[in-house]
């Protein structure tokens, strides 16, 4: 497409609004026409604060436009299924948060109208777009540390979401280390081929109420003969604490620092430095840089580079580390 492309954004929660903010004012190929939100009056007010030039509480007359080329589609995971098919089956491409599905089965089905109808989809695994992210995996291509032979990934977070979100996220696997499998398959390039779920609960005690854990560890193994171990955590009170190490043959990469300004406050008491309070803080940039990436694989209609296969897979990995959670096995894949 040579033109600029038409978009509508699907749910205006946090990141919804920060989406729809992105493709309003800083993507120079995308033209943001229409919000919509199911809730009454938060369509209208998005469109008012970000002058966007439609609203609606009905996503089907975003499929019902042909002037519409893609949509984002950011609504709670029980809802991505249905609303891929339709956006797919209208012939819009199409961005969604992760998880791609709420099920495997419907992970599958997706994948194939997708494909019966010639259209793109890319998946929300914004780490990948992330400055620092990119740059490590240019170094693990440039072969500064040999072989990757091993992935640590630290999410950590204090800021507990209320028990509505905690009853219908899937739990702490799927919410929260689906991110760092996406991103260790992306820097060991290499497919997983057993997982080993671990959790506790260990502080927030209501979690458990539904099933789920605060404190998670994943551990896989993959079919290059590479290894990871990713640790998930809602018991950070500190702050916001994302950091990742790829350790190679002839050498490691570290990534990631909760230091978010480069500063020191220097004391008689000692020093200190503020800490991320956020995901978004962190990952501001990179959430800009995933969409553009989206409207840059339209315009040149290319395949997006996280697709709805890779988003698949770190949807199975999730599920098979929640599996081995609850029943103390390791799960081949």
């Amino acid at each position: 497409m040579s033109k600029k492309i038409r978009c509508a954004v699907l749910g205006l929660g946090r990141l919804g609004y920060w989406h729809a903010g992105n493709l309003r004012y800083k993507i120079k190929d995308a033209e943001l026409v229409v919000v919509v939100d199911p809730l009454e009056g938060r369509a209208e007010q998005v469109a008012r604060e970000l002058e966007v030039p439609r609203w609606s509480q009905n996503s089907d007359e975003v499929f019902e436009d042909p002037q519409i080329d893609a949509v984002a589609i950011v609504t709670p995971t029980t809802t991505h299924a249905e609303l891929i098919k339709k956006a797919a089956k209208s012939g819009k491409h199409i961005f969604v948060e992760k998880p791609i599905t709420h099920t495997l089965e419907e992970a599958d089905e997706v994948i194939r109208i997708i494909k019966e109808n010639r259209v793109f989809c890319q998946v929300g695994f914004m780490k990948r777009f992330d400055p620092n992210y990119v740059e490590a995996k240019r170094r693990i291509k440039a072969g500064d540390i040999g072989k990757p032979l091993y992935f640590k990934g630290i999410t950590r977070d204090g800021k507990l979401p209320p028990k509505e979100f905690i009853q219908h996220s899937g739990g702490l696997f799927l919410d929260f280390s689906i991110h760092d499998y996406d991103i260790a398959r992306f820097f060991l390039e290499a497919e997983v081929t057993s997982v080993t779920g671990l959790g506790s609960v260990i502080d927030k005690h209501y979690v458990a109420e539904f099933q789920d854990v605060d404190q998670a560890l994943t551990y896989l193994t993959f079919d290059s003969g590479a290894a990871a171990d990713l640790e998930a955590s809602r018991n950070a009170a500190y702050g916001y604490d994302i950091r990742a190490e790829i350790m190679g043959t002839e050498g490691a990469i570290q990534i990631g620092s909760m230091q978010q300004h480069d500063l020191k406050i220097l004391t008689k008491h000692g020093s200190t430095h503020d800490i991320y309070p956020d995901f978004p803080s962190q990952f501001l940039d990179a959430y800009h840089l995933e969409m553009v990436s989206f409207i840059e694989s339209l315009q040149n209609n290319q395949k997006p580079v996280v697709d709805e296969y890779d988003g698949k897979v770190a949807l199975e990995i999730a599920i098979k580390a929640t599996e081995s959670y609850r029943t103390h096995q390791t799960i081949q894949l």
